[in-house]
């Protein structure tokens, strides 16, 4: 899928959960610049080098390269990655199957680079210039004559427009459809030149149809795109596939004939000659193999195995580092989240009564080794996280649905429970018992049952077992009030297309945002995403204040209705009781055998991983 935002995606803390599709873009309203930022008032009518959320990009026109990048890295030497799972495919754009890691974005390329040192501005790349229309109803693209892709053929606005209208074919990620539902059609004027028209003013769509992934025509051919799942893919980017073993190892090598190397937007980056990336199906088989030198480096996403497991000889002697990296993400939302296609789950008291049975704090303390701090918001960390009570702004927002949400919303901000003192687990159980038996359900044979005999038991779907030493004691909370929670840990490859089918009852998610969310989101809460297998909506979500309020969001003016319209769409759903809130963290705790050199400066929002692929390099 494509990916804009500067997040990790696996859930935090085992993280051996994944969500390995529907990485959907998230970016907000941005507005056209040159020199300076369009304002919203005049007409967006000058061709510009770059693009920012209201405000001058940090780059001017001609910049030599980022900031967070050594312009005079030296180039060559292997990077070695590891992925946790298996892949069988080499198309990351298609519902089918599970495309190989580093795929995405090694080998297919945009049409703007994103700036990862600002919360959200875009750079020419394969695209030279872009001009939004007056009107806003269109957007232009002119494309760098100098781009080709790795076969030697140069990148045209014909390729351009196929990409799009095969992304935005029922043969692709549904993903797409929903993200670009806005956009008319691609239309080409000229060998070098494209254009997207829009079904209708949305503030942000110029910019998110500017990270379009390209891909070359000769690629797909006469093959149903669906079907095209081990052909060697041909893109423009920094490499191409070299081999590849399905479900063990992918290598890629650098393309010598990289149309971009030296482009402002990929000065100081992509340095290895190869980078080749490792399968393993059992986390402590993968950590082990970290130290016997398998491979070079490891995002740790476990506090206990990072509390605990990265010691020895090795860490001693220096030969391995350890770091834990400052960032500056949105953190969005994690948590153990209900399917409400499920009938036992279609009641808000049952839901609150088993968020109500998970102890935080205990797990934080004796588990987590005190590293997190718990979700507070599907924003957190954020400016657009919903705190105290809502605003008159907010308020104009939500008083047209007020007989529609609860009496609190509108006088106090929702928190997680806690156990914190005064608080108490025992206190908390009582609470989700009455709850419960407001609710129908009552004790028998030591399980919950309603009236019609159905039992008050359900499964988490696990794609590790990172996280059954988290679910053991909320198991246990649960059995006190006489609810039956199971575990299990599939295969990768059933997990995900489980979760396609949302064929399951609870599963740990990560929602986690950009600075600027939009489009996006109508595929994660939209009422009309929650039937279309592999929408990133796997909650089955269907409200219709929700889906007014991500109309608000998405089609705001500015920053300022932007971040109501977000604070309002929170407080709604962390109302709704949708799932069990986890936890998050502020860093990211990374180890590295010491042969690499790496950029002075960090950005601000990133993942590790794909900060080591950009801008690391091999030490000579």
């Amino acid at each position: 899928m494509i990916n804009k935002s500067a997040r990790s995606y696996l859930p935090r803390v085992g993280r051996g959960q994944h969500r390995l599709k529907g990485r959907s873009a998230r970016y907000l309203f941005l507005l056209w610049c040159g020199m300076l930022a369009v304002s919203m008032s005049s007409p967006a009518v000058l061709a510009a080098p770059s693009a920012a959320l209201g405000y001058t990009p940090k780059y001017p026109p001609g910049f030599r390269h980022f900031d967070y990048v050594n312009p005079n890295a030296p180039q060559g030497g292997e990077l070695t990655l590891s992925v946790p799972g298996n892949f069988d495919s080499l198309n990351p754009f298609i519902l089918k199957g599970i495309a190989a890691d580093g795929v995405s974005d090694l080998v297919f390329e945009r049409l703007m680079e994103p700036s990862l040192d600002e919360p959200y501005s875009l750079y020419a790349h394969l695209a030279e210039e872009i001009q939004l229309a007056p009107d806003r109803l269109s957007v232009t693209f002119r494309l760098n004559p100098k781009a080709h892709f790795s076969d030697g053929s140069p990148v045209t606005a014909q390729d351009v427009k196929f990409s799009f209208d095969t992304l935005m074919s029922k043969r692709a990620h549904p993903s797409y459809r929903f993200y670009w539902a806005d956009i008319k059609r691609a239309v080409v004027l000229d060998a070098h030149t494209v254009r997207f028209d829009f079904a209708k003013v949305n503030p942000e769509l110029h910019m998110i149809v500017a990270q379009l992934p390209v891909f070359s025509r000769a690629w797909v051919g006469d093959t149903p795109f669906d079907k095209l799942a081990t052909r060697l893919p041909i893109g423009s980017g920094p490499y191409k596939v070299e081999s590849y073993d399905l479900g063990k190892r992918i290598t890629y090598v650098h393309d010598p004939n990289y149309w971009a190397r030296d482009l402002n937007t990929r000065r100081g980056m992509y340095n290895f000659d190869r980078m080749v990336f490792k399968y393993y199906k059992d986390e402590t088989v993968r950590l082990e193999g970290f130290k016997a030198g398998e491979f070079d480096f490891i995002f740790e996403n476990n506090s206990k195995k990072w509390a605990r497991d990265y010691t020895g000889p090795q860490f001693t002697s220096g030969q391995i580092k350890r770091a834990e990296l400052k960032q500056s993400n949105d953190a969005g939302m994690q948590g153990f989240v209900f399917n409400l296609r499920r009938p036992i789950f279609q009641d808000i008291r049952v839901r609150k009564a088993i968020t109500l049975a998970l102890d935080f704090e205990w797990s934080n303390r004796n588990l987590f080794y005190n590293q997190y701090t718990r979700c507070y918001s599907y924003f957190s960390n954020s400016e657009l996280a919903a705190t105290g009570r809502p605003g008159p702004d907010e308020l104009a927002l939500l008083e047209p649905f007020r007989k529609q949400l609860p009496p609190e919303l509108f006088t106090e901000a929702w928190r997680p429970p806690s156990t914190s003192p005064p608080g108490s687990l025992r206190q908390n159980l009582r609470q989700a018992r009455d709850l419960l038996a407001a609710a129908g359900w009552k004790l028998k044979d030591g399980v919950l049952q309603n009236d019609k005999g159905q039992r008050l038991e359900f499964e988490v779907l696990l794609a590790q077992r990172a996280f059954e030493r988290i679910l053991a004691p909320f198991a246990r909370n649960l059995a006190i009030l006489g609810i039956r929670m199971t575990y299990r840990t599939v295969d990768v490859a059933l997990y995900q297309r489980r979760l396609d089918t949302f064929d399951f009852d609870m599963v740990v998610e990560q929602f986690g945002e950009s600075q600027s969310p939009g489009n996006e989101l109508f595929s994660r809460w939209s009422s009309a995403s929650a039937d279309q297998e592999g929408s990133n909506n796997i909650m089955g979500l269907k409200n219709p204040v929700v889906d007014a309020l991500l109309k608000k969001l998405v089609y705001a003016p500015d920053r300022r209705h932007l971040v109501t319209a977000a604070r309002a769409l929170d407080r709604v759903l962390l109302y709704g009781e949708y799932l069990v809130p986890n936890w998050f963290i502020a860093v990211h705790r990374i180890a590295y055998w010491d042969r690499f050199g790496m950029p002075a400066h960090l950005p601000l929002y990133y993942t590790a991983d794909d900060w080591v692929r950009r801008t690391w390099w091999k030490k000579p």
